[in-house]
């Protein structure tokens, strides 16, 4: 969903066919892209479809972040047609619209974050789309059912909430480990091991305490990533700590400051797909995507087939090959390694799955003890600054703990696995993309997160001749 800060810094780091478009000048290439009253023709029924006015054309399969942002960029010099399998665009851009005692509000519930030092390209998208944004609370708490242990990252009032930790000699430990830690995952930065090196064996080397592992950095990285904490362990540690590094998560007060999009995340979704809007197709599922002479044909399960100049595939790495005919070797050695875990979400009003004391509550609120899941509460009060009586939450993994009666909203995420032949295939893109005019974009290839999803866009928008 987004990203966490360091423990002390009071706040908390960051969180396919191609939906875009955006306010911006078309290139002479395609001039007829840029009339705003020209109508696109109706979707053939039969055969495969050719270009139009001369325009090359490109089809982008999945409409997450990925798809939008390569849209915005390839739909100046391209005809660009976005193929969704779901009934809706946005991928992780999920507003709901919630009726409240003061009106509507809109609660995300999927991305909700970002900021300007770590997500410079999606700021500058959204700056270019005139879209605003509003100061977020992001910080980070801990606690196990019942409230037995709990503690947050609001300073020293929110690290001992829990009044009994004041005498409790392992609470200090936590914290001079985390201080050590801090110190320690930069200097292992500097050194020159690659990614074979898992965050389990730095741990393992490093002789990291029990509470360490299960009270803070598991909660921590499980939170940033929406990974199971057993999958942890074979995370590489130099992916996970440049990370941390890279958010300021290794320090007191490095957090830079974090934003929300006011009215929702999905306020962006409308200019970006103002221009081609009449060329997204929802509801598409495909059957496969095969590579042919004159050009690249998409079968689909309940419509015609359709064929387009070039196919950029924007949809998680692991829905690839089922659809693409006939892969390279270096395809399917490449695609094969990437993985994703299903999170259940709800959006609720159940308080009682927020910390129990006031000083442990915060923007971000993992739960120990439900097995190897991610589970944790986000306060979107605090996370979006709504003004309303109600207290709104979105839960992950929690679906027996939400009260009868206070559920909203129910929805499932596929997030990305990060483990070592992941992390080693991302090095592999420019083996892959443009091979036969079949394209490669999408979050998983960096981070995971909006800004990596914008960041694979442009590459793949600069391969096609799109520079920004």
């Amino acid at each position: 969903m987004a990203q966490q800060s360091s423990l002390f810094s009071g706040q908390l780091p960051a969180g396919s066919a191609l939906v875009g478009g955006g306010y911006h000048l078309v290139s002479a290439e395609c001039p007829e892209l840029g009339r705003p009253d020209r109508r696109v023709a109706a979707l053939p029924q039969g055969g495969p479809r050719h270009k139009v006015n001369g325009c090359k054309t490109v089809a982008v399969i999945g409409a997450g972040i990925s798809g939008l942002a390569a849209a915005w960029l390839l739909s100046r010099k391209y005809e660009v047609w976005v193929l969704e399998r779901a009934d809706r665009i946005g991928g992780h851009t999920n507003t709901a619209k919630v009726q409240s005692s003061t009106g509507t509000v809109a609660v995300d519930t999927g991305f909700i974050v970002h900021n300007e030092k770590t997500y410079p390209l999606f700021c500058r998208l959204m700056q270019e789309l005139g879209v605003a944004t509003q100061a977020s609370d992001m910080s980070f708490g801990v606690s196990t059912a019942g409230g037995r242990f709990e503690y947050s990252s609001r300073g020293l009032k929110g690290f001992f909430a829990q009044w009994t930790n004041w005498l409790r000699p392992r609470h200090y430990g936590l914290l001079l480990e985390i201080l050590r830690f801090n110190r320690e995952a930069p200097k292992f930065l500097l050194g020159n091991e690659g990614v074979e090196v898992t965050l389990g064996a730095f741990l393992l080397r490093g002789k990291y305490s029990k509470d360490f592992i299960e009270q803070y950095l598991y909660p921590m990285s499980s939170a940033v990533w929406s990974m199971p904490q057993n999958e942890l362990a074979g995370f590489p540690a130099r992916t996970l700590l440049g990370f941390f590094q890279n958010h300021g998560m290794l320090g007191i007060n490095t957090h830079p400051r974090w934003k929300t999009i006011t009215g929702g995340s999905d306020q962006y979704l409308g200019p970006m797909t103002e221009p081609y809007k009449n060329r997204i197709l929802t509801g598409a599922g495909i059957r496969r995507v095969s590579r042919t002479e004159p050009g690249v044909t998409v079968d689909f399960e309940a419509r015609a087939a359709m064929q387009f100049d070039h196919v950029v595939f924007a949809c998680h790495g692991n829905q690839i090959l089922p659809l693409l005919q006939n892969p390279t070797e270096t395809e399917r050695s490449v695609l094969q390694n990437f993985q994703t875990s299903r999170n259940e979400v709800c959006l609720h009003t159940d308080e009682t799955l927020l910390p129990q004391r006031l000083a442990a509550r915060a923007s971000w609120n993992y739960r120990i003890g439900n097995g190897s899941k991610t589970t944790m509460t986000y306060d979107m009060n605090r996370l979006q600054n709504l003004a309303t009586q109600e207290q709104y939450c979105v839960s992950l993994n929690s679906p027996g703990a939400v009260r009868p009666g206070k559920a909203i909203q129910w929805l499932e995420y596929y997030h990305p696995v990060y483990n070592v032949p992941a992390v080693k295939a991302q090095q592999r893109w420019a083996e892959i993309s443009g091979v036969d005019r079949v394209h490669y974009c999408g979050a998983y290839w960096f981070y995971g997160f909006h800004e990596d999803g914008v960041r694979s866009a442009v590459r793949v928008a600069e391969a096609l001749g799109v520079q920004w």
